[in-house]
């Protein structure tokens, strides 16, 4: 086991705090309308410049690893609230720097820091029913911009084109912003369910001149393994055959006589045929046949329900209205499946996203969830240069997942205001005085972001606060972009409750945790001494080894068992006498 640096009581909360006061500062200069950028030098290209709170979070890396322990809690804030929320990183990061500065105060002053955990969880839950009952649902497209436009900085454009997107495909879309290599922002609309995979031939291709196959109304059937004759196919085919509608065979693979035999009917008979290999690998390909087969109302061909080819029926094939497909992609649109199906299957999927741990198998089921529910929207985004294309994306970024928490569980004002005014509604008692002074830590905490905001506009924090404040009304506000005060969510600035809510709820749990903090450990550098640092040293540490020395603390300065060394000796070695600490001069001379 490598050696530990050990830290003990108020020293090692005050290295926590200085970490965690050095990344919300970093942090918070890009808060609100009037945010700063900051610029992050990268190892390789140009700088990156940025007004995302998270991005600059995860860019924070100490020397002093004391102080590094306090700014990677807090940069988990930030990272677990872009996580569930996908905005109010840097709210979240001024929230846990409040609270952390007014508790480590309180703490100091030798209150218990287990009670004032416990006074701020009290305060926060009031809070949090506050923010709930306060919240307004979002009904139009207009509201959905306002929200798009708040998040991305006031840039209006994203708010419009994020608003247009979930129009098009829907609240559970997928929306997907990738950079586009032209300086203009697009924004492309994919109507149905799209999976990555292509015709497996080119004779399959209908318009040669876009190169792609289209099939009006066509028959789906989904087979899960690999075809390679298509004896057992002929009855299935035969039936097809007779409606003279199109065919598409979405399989593992469809290779050698069976494809050629497909390909020879094409050319020679007419027959309206296409095949495409099943999306996805594994047990991920099983999940999307089925997913495909809900869409379309048909069943996926499986041996492991008992289901051979050679007995498939008409009503086993899939339908819909179209299926257009590229040298990359297949589209279906308008799938001929049940409404109480579909919805049920989205149900399960969003049920598995809840559970899973996995960012990658999180996002692979969202966008299953996407293709269900109606389409892919995606927004290519433009610029002048490398460094204004990748800025802009992390405001689109943001400005989507705020819209999308927006519409889950509502909107408050913004601005601050919600959580400001929600500090003169904490109605929670504490069941001593150390409790209380939590409850009052939190109250005084919920005013940071929007002091932060004024601040950041050039304005004077405590007087934009009183303003509010004196106006006892709740969507009444400061609009830091146009220095007006009004009704903030009648002018357009709104926060989704998920993202505030969410900022709170982690701020505070990170915050509980650092002011509880007792002891700190961090790997130490081998030959070198450590600093075991006390507020009243022990006796009962002298029986703690340094592994850096191979000494006992029995030699630190004022233990009793420390020699003293000679008299003669000028230095105040102790010529080798001792393997522990050398002794101060100061110490000598009162010895």
């Amino acid at each position: 086991m490598a050696p530990k640096d050990i830290q003990f009581s108020q020293p090692a909360r005050d290295n926590l705090l200085r970490g965690v006061d050095i990344l919300a500062d970093a942090v918070k200069v890009t808060l609100g309308p009037k945010g700063r950028n900051v610029v992050i030098d990268k190892s390789f290209g140009a700088p990156r410049i940025t007004k995302d709170g998270v991005t600059v979070a995860k860019e924070i890396e100490l020397e002093d690893k004391f102080e590094n322990m306090g700014a990677q809690m807090v940069r988990e804030v930030a990272s677990k609230t872009n996580d569930i929320a996908g905005d109010g990183t840097t709210t979240a990061t001024v929230l846990a720097q409040a609270i952390v500065r007014e508790g480590a105060k309180a703490v100091a002053a030798g209150m218990n820091p287990m009670d004032l955990k416990r006074g701020i969880d009290l305060a926060v839950a009031d809070a949090l029913k506050d923010l709930q009952a306060s919240a307004k649902k979002v009904h139009t497209s207009a509201e959905v911009a306002q929200i798009g436009t708040i998040a991305a900085n006031g840039d209006r454009q994203i708010g419009l084109d994020i608003a247009e997107a979930m129009q098009k495909v829907g609240n559970e879309g997928v929306i997907t912003v990738e950079e586009a290599k032209t300086a203009e922002t697009e924004l492309e609309v994919v109507e149905g369910m799209q999976f990555d995979r292509g015709y497996l031939s080119p004779y399959f291709v209908t318009n040669p001149e876009k190169m792609v196959v289209d099939l009006e109304a066509p028959f789906i059937l989904l087979h899960e393994k690999k075809l390679s004759n298509l004896q057992a196919m002929l009855p299935v085919l035969e039936a097809v055959v007779q409606t003279s509608k199109p065919l598409l065979i979405i399989a593992e693979d469809v290779e050698g006589e069976a494809l050629a035999t497909l390909v020879v009917n094409k050319l020679r008979a007419g027959l309206k045929i296409a095949a495409v290999k099943a999306p996805g690998f594994g047990d991920r390909r099983k999940a999307m046949l089925e997913d495909i087969a809900i869409l379309t109302g048909g069943t996926v061909i499986s041996e492991d329900l008992g289901i051979k080819l050679e007995s498939v029926t008409l009503d086993m094939l899939g339908r819909s209205k179209k299926v257009s497909i590229s040298k990359e992609n297949t589209t279906i649109v308008d799938g001929a499946g049940q409404k109480s199906d579909i919805e049920g299957r989205v149900a399960q999927i969003k049920a598995q996203i809840e559970e899973t741990s996995s960012d990658y198998d999180r996002e692979k089921l969202q966008e299953r969830l996407a293709k269900l529910a109606g389409g892919v929207a995606v927004i290519r985004v433009g610029g002048s240069t490398e460094v204004e294309v990748k800025e802009k994306k992390d405001r689109i970024d943001d400005a989507l997942n705020a819209t999308r928490a927006a519409v889950q569980e509502g909107i408050v004002p913004g601005g601050g205001i919600a959580l400001l005014r929600s500090s003169t509604k904490i109605t929670a008692k504490g069941e001593n005085q150390d409790q209380e002074a939590g409850i009052n830590i939190v109250r005084r905490a919920l005013q940071a972001p929007c002091r932060q905001i004024a601040e950041n506009a050039g304005d004077e924090a405590s007087i934009v606060v009183g303003k509010i404040l004196d106006k006892n009304e709740d969507n009444y506000g400061y609009n830091a972009q146009t220095s007006e005060y009004g009704d903030m969510i009648a002018m357009g600035i709104v926060d989704p409750v998920k993202v505030v809510r969410t900022a709170l709820q982690n701020a505070a749990s990170v915050a509980g945790l650092l002011l509880s903090t007792e002891v700190t450990l961090v790997e130490g550098v081998p030959g070198k001494s450590r600093s075991v640092l006390l507020d009243e040293p022990s006796t009962s540490l002298h029986s703690v080894r340094s592994p850096y020395l191979g000494a006992s603390l029995s030699g630190l300065p004022g233990d009793p068992t420390t020699p003293v060394p000679d008299s003669d000796d000028e230095n105040g070695s102790s010529n080798g006498r001792t393997s522990g600490v050398t002794t101060p001069r100061s110490e000598q001379s009162e010895t």
